[in-house]
């Protein structure tokens, strides 16, 4: 190595630092300790003592854990196709050439701007048994009332409900994605005699395909650990309904103060995350178009 390349690597070096140091302090060294305390026996006020693999073994054992496990995947399930479709739904009506579009555009994103506490509160009115106009609006035709957050069966549809009110983030990449797509494209088509709909399924979505990709995987880490909007609208019931994998991880952790145990299942939430990102990867891998390919 020359010396200029020396001054480089040190000016670099120096560059990065604050980021090394911020990445080791807050990242690695908290990730490193949870590993360990999740094979220890830690409740903050002691020092941890070694349990080996038992925190493991008694997640299988515990009813609980599998509860919110399943309230999460059921989650999961709903939430995710429904969210990446209504989002893109949205985007392809507000990338069309109609009046108002930068009011509607607003309209649509600013739910997303409101704390997490407060849409909560709002939308147990919006659901409310009595004076809700979700159930004002079935009304109208001839159903209900429903008791939203008090009923185990309909308890966890409710927040799926409510997560379609915060899809504003995802409506404005795909909006990006939108942009993006060569006019070029669709011209050709028009001229080839494609209708809306076949610009639609055979440009346009492929087009935003990475996009489509990046809000999938996003949407999928965020539904896993969802934990505000029912923490605030049902704190886990009724008899546990929506109790979710991360609320459980947080009341072992600051309500029992079983630090070890909520390591543990941190550490697994992680893996499930990890796999299940893979997964997705290899199976849309191959209908994700990226330019120049």
């Amino acid at each position: 190595m020359t010396g200029e390349e020396k001054r480089a690597l040190k000016y670099g070096m120096a560059f990065i630092s604050p980021w090394i140091v911020g990445f080791a302090s807050f990242l690695l060294l908290p990730m490193v300790l949870s590993l360990y305390y999740s094979f220890c026996d830690y409740s903050v006020l002691n020092p941890p003592a070694f349990l080996g693999g038992q925190n493991y073994q008694e997640l299988v054992h515990d009813e609980v854990f599998w509860v919110s496990l399943y309230n999460t995947f059921y989650f999961a399930l709903f939430a995710l196709p429904l969210g990446t479709l209504t989002a893109l739904f949205l985007a392809l009506l507000l990338n069309s050439n109609i009046r108002f579009l930068g009011f509607f555009r607003t309209v649509f994103f600013l739910p997303s701007l409101v704390p997490l506490v407060a849409l909560a509160i709002l939308w147990q009115d919006i659901l409310h048994t009595e004076y809700g106009i979700v159930n004002e609006l079935l009304g109208v035709i001839g159903l209900g009332p429903f008791d939203w957050l008090g009923d185990p069966a309909l308890a966890k549809p409710g927040l799926v409900l409510t997560t379609m009110w915060i899809v504003g983030n995802p409506v404005v990449i795909y909006l990006a994605g939108l942009q993006d797509v060569p006019r070029a494209l669709y011209e050709a088509a028009r001229i080839d005699g494609a209708t809306k709909m076949q610009e639609t399924a055979y440009i346009t979505l492929p087009m935003i395909s990475p996009v489509i990709y990046f809000n999938l995987i996003m949407g999928c880490i965020g539904v896993l650990q969802i934990f505000a909007l029912p923490y605030v609208m049902t704190g886990g019931g009724p008899a546990r309904s929506t109790l979710f994998y991360s609320m459980y991880l947080f009341d072992q952790a600051f309500a029992y103060l079983n630090m070890g145990y909520a390591c543990a299942m941190a550490w697994i939430l992680f893996g499930m995350i990890a796999v299940l990102t893979y997964s997705a990867h290899l199976l849309t891998n191959r209908f994700v178009v990226y330019g120049g390919s």
